[in-house]
């Protein structure tokens, strides 16, 4: 349930995608509307939204009647988001490290951010901990099986596949042991006209940090031919799935 992550690094690779980011960002916008069906209350709560992006859904939620503070690592996202006025409060940090007081919050919500963190545990406890009694913890992140089309393609050309190690179920209920996590498993499948514009997908949402490093240098254009050739496909496309699960923890 844990592994080390280079913060820094992160706050890097999201930084460099702040300005483009809410153009490729369609996987975090259907994570987040059926995240957000999950919710006992809409509006006229204290919302926390930790790791925020660009403050697509601290909108939502300020639409909505609600007081919202935007918080992400990235200064960059941060900047991004106040420029578009989504929130009442912006502030940068780490969601391992909440620096906010106890039972602050009626909703804190998190939606694909907490995959890039070292400890589920550590964040989990943390989001409880912000969260007022009656209240809810409402979560999505990435699970084990996720990108397999880009295993697949990368696996059948001999190299290494540039993916992250993802937890799988089981590890995520274990991180919310005690905590009355309740969890609901959700695929979402994507497809692109090309497989550059899935690459660039990738590019343009910050996901391209890996944990492990890097082996090489760029891909040639042969290299993107033979993967083009072996990359999963039906009639709508080259294909990218995400194994996500939803976390709902209703404070008492």
């Amino acid at each position: 349930m844990t592994q080390w992550v280079n913060k820094e690094a992160v706050a890097q690779a999201f930084g460099r995608a702040a300005r483009h980011y809410d153009r490729h960002a369609e996987l975090q916008r259907l994570s987040g509307e059926g995240l957000a069906a999950l919710a006992s209350r809409r509006q006229e709560m204290l919302v926390l939204d930790a790791g925020c992006g660009t403050g697509w859904f601290s909108r939502r939620w300020r639409e909505a009647g609600n007081q919202v503070t935007a918080f992400d690592l990235s200064a960059e996202m941060l900047q991004q988001a106040e420029a578009q006025q989504v929130a009442d409060c912006y502030r940068q940090g780490d969601i391992e490290a909440l620096p906010f007081a106890a039972q602050t919050f009626d909703l804190c919500w998190s939606n694909l951010a907490v995959q890039w963190c070292s400890d589920l545990r550590r964040v989990l406890t943390g989001f409880r901990h912000v969260t007022r009694p009656g209240g809810q913890v409402l979560f999505s992140t990435v699970t084990s099986g996720s990108l397999q089309e880009l295993k697949t393609a990368w696996e059948k050309n001999d190299m290494a596949a540039p993916v992250n190690t993802f937890l799988t179920p089981e590890e995520v209920a274990g991180a919310g042991e005690g905590l009355a996590l309740r969890l609901q498993p959700h695929s979402i499948t994507m497809a692109f006209p090309d497989l550059l514009s899935l690459l660039h997908s990738l590019k343009g949402i910050g996901a391209t940090h890996l944990h492990q490093g890097r082996n090489g240098g760029p891909l040639i254009r042969s290299q993107l031919q033979k993967l083009a050739c072996d990359w999963p496909q039906d009639s709508r496309g080259y294909l990218l799935s995400y194994q996500l699960i939803y976390g709902v923890i209703h404070c008492d």
